[in-house]
């Protein structure tokens, strides 16, 4: 595979055009695809921005799907690509049809091997980013060498990438934690500090690496930037949409308006139940994502939540996570 220092994106959300903005760093080319212009203000002005996407796709090896998890399909259909092309995939989340996670949606819509998606994760909130605040992220592909050879696109002096080959881990922290941010900014929104933030921060890592674990993650991966450095940046941020979508909630303000004024997607919301849909038939305990979508689809109080978590019989401390 050869990678020539020009890529497409598809998507100009946040944080679409702050990734878009490091590739220009970079030295790499960059087009970007979006449905409505008004999506391109605050691009960089580098970039080349078109609503067509045949002005965009002009044959490049590198394709970056920058999409919120239910759009990734329909549109991923629509392209046609290098056949060796290489996609990078920021979307974080479930396709709640099928319970697939994005790397299997990419490859299925796209008709290419899942070798050919790399899944880019991590404490990557996006404002601060644009900030010129330093991050890193993992670059996640079961072939090594396409993430070896991907990574120069979008690595700066300010966004360092680090390489894994485990992409169900990634995708795995990616979505869970999420969830666990709307159970961090209830508790949040209803008054609870430090001590109880910590704790659903810190059940919610247990969570996601049992869950991972099932799936046939690495464990270690959760003890990584793609697993508890992106919980902790999501749980712990105002910045993150799914912290204040359940501050919002935990504040008393009711769920469709809550959605109503959430700047962009809550993944979060939408996630939780496709994650305990896969829990429950799994036989995996997660209690926390269990109350979330109870919450927000069950009709669920958030004191019930708290009742509920508080309320479980006993267990032994500690996350089931083994290192070599």
């Amino acid at each position: 595979m050869g990678t020539s220092k020009e890529a497409a994106i598809i998507g100009a959300g946040a944080w679409g055009k702050v990734f878009a903005s490091l590739m220009v760093q970079a030295g790499t080319k960059v087009s970007v695809w979006a449905r409505n212009s008004r999506s391109f203000q605050g691009l960089d002005s580098s970039c080349f921005a078109s609503t067509d996407l045949h002005r965009v796709l002009t044959g490049q090896s590198v394709l970056v799907m920058a999409l919120p998890s239910a759009a990734v399909r329909q549109v991923a259909s629509r392209l046609a690509l290098p056949k060796d092309v290489t996609v990078v995939s920021l979307s974080k989340g479930l396709e709640a049809e099928t319970n697939l996670f994005m790397a299997d949606v990419l490859a299925d819509a796209l008709r290419i091997d899942r070798s050919q998606v790399v899944v880019v994760s991590g404490p990557n909130l996006s404002a601060e980013i644009a900030e010129g605040q330093p991050a890193g992220a993992v670059a996640a592909c079961s072939d090594l060498a396409r993430a070896q050879q991907v990574c120069p696109l979008f690595s700066t002096p300010l966004f360092r990438p680090y390489l894994s080959t485990d992409v169900i881990g990634a995708e795995v922290g990616g979505v869970v934690k999420n969830v666990i941010a709307v159970a961090v900014g209830a508790a949040a929104g209803m008054g609870y500090q430090t001590n109880t933030r910590s704790m659903l921060i810190t059940r919610g890592l247990a969570e996601m690496a049992r869950f991972g674990k099932a799936l046939g993650a690495d464990e270690a991966t959760f003890l990584g930037l793609a697993g508890v450095g992106d919980l902790v940046a999501t749980c712990s941020s105002a910045k993150s949409r799914n912290f204040t979508f359940g501050f919002n909630m935990g504040s008393g303000m009711a769920r469709e308006q809550a959605f109503k004024v959430s700047a962009g997607v809550v993944e979060g919301a939408r996630s939780a139940k496709a994650v305990i849909t896969i829990a429950r038939a799994r036989g995996i305990e997660m209690p926390i994502t269990e109350a979330v979508a109870k919450v927000v689809f069950e009709g669920g109080s958030i004191a019930d939540m708290g009742e509920y978590l508080m309320g479980r019989s006993r267990k032994m401390d500690g996350v089931d996570i083994k290192l070599v």
